[in-house]
């Protein structure tokens, strides 16, 4: 994490870079490509989540792809800028923003999206080499046991130790251990599922879901 003596003087700027990033993370691409294709609110469809895993519910994989695409390059954008404005520190906080917008959406009562294409962006956005590793990653696993779920819960667990003992960044190990547990945490439904053998594989199809604001389901991005 940033150096403790540098706040006094640099805590407006990681304050900035955190505002930036959570505005921009909170863009909720789900719900903008599936009203702009004329499905409605993707909180009625499936799980209610506005990830690319609902999305893909609806059958358009044109628009999981959309929504994949935005929900990951958000955080890419978020910290590509303030990498090229104030540098790697300022790029993680902004990437800690972006992926709490993504969470935690303002404009939706704070109920977004599970993750994980954002957090895959801003891997992207900050050190490359490990997100062609953790995108494998995920690859491997929903091909071989096709949950999404697992493979995102798998991914984001090694990512931090791969950081830290391939690749010894240590700092951005710090962060990505923080985004992980936030990941975790948004899927703990998704978990118990996994454990009852109960969890929705990938490409499946739901019935509506019966409640709107519900945030039980998929394992999606």
């Amino acid at each position: 994490m940033p150096d403790p003596i540098s706040w006094e003087f640099a805590w407006p700027y990681y304050l900035a870079a955190l505002a930036f990033g959570y505005l921009l993370g909170s863009i909720p691409f789900g719900l903008i490509v599936t009203r702009m294709a004329g499905l409605g609110d993707i909180r009625k469809i499936g799980s209610g989540n506005i990830g690319t895993t609902n999305v893909l519910r609806t059958g358009r994989k044109s628009l999981a792809a959309a929504t994949l695409l935005g929900d990951g390059l958000k955080g890419t954008v978020a910290v590509l800028i303030a990498d090229a404005f104030y540098g790697q520190e300022m790029a993680l906080i902004a990437g800690l923003g972006a992926f709490l917008g993504h969470l935690f959406p303002v404009w939706l009562k704070f109920r977004g999206g599970k993750g994980v294409a954002t957090y895959l962006g801003i891997l992207l956005g900050v050190f490359w080499p490990m997100f062609l590793l953790a995108a494998a990653i995920w690859i491997g696993m929903a091909f071989v046991f096709r949950y999404s779920s697992l493979s995102a819960l798998t991914m984001s667990l090694l990512t931090p130790l791969l950081l830290f003992l391939v690749f010894h960044q240590v700092q951005m190990a710090e962060i990505f251990v923080l985004l992980s547990i936030l990941l975790w945490t948004k899927h703990h439904e998704n978990i118990g599922r996994l454990l009852r053998g109960q969890e929705s594989r990938i490409g499946s199809k739901s019935k509506p879901a019966p409640d709107v604001t519900a945030s039980a389901g998929d394992g999606g991005a």
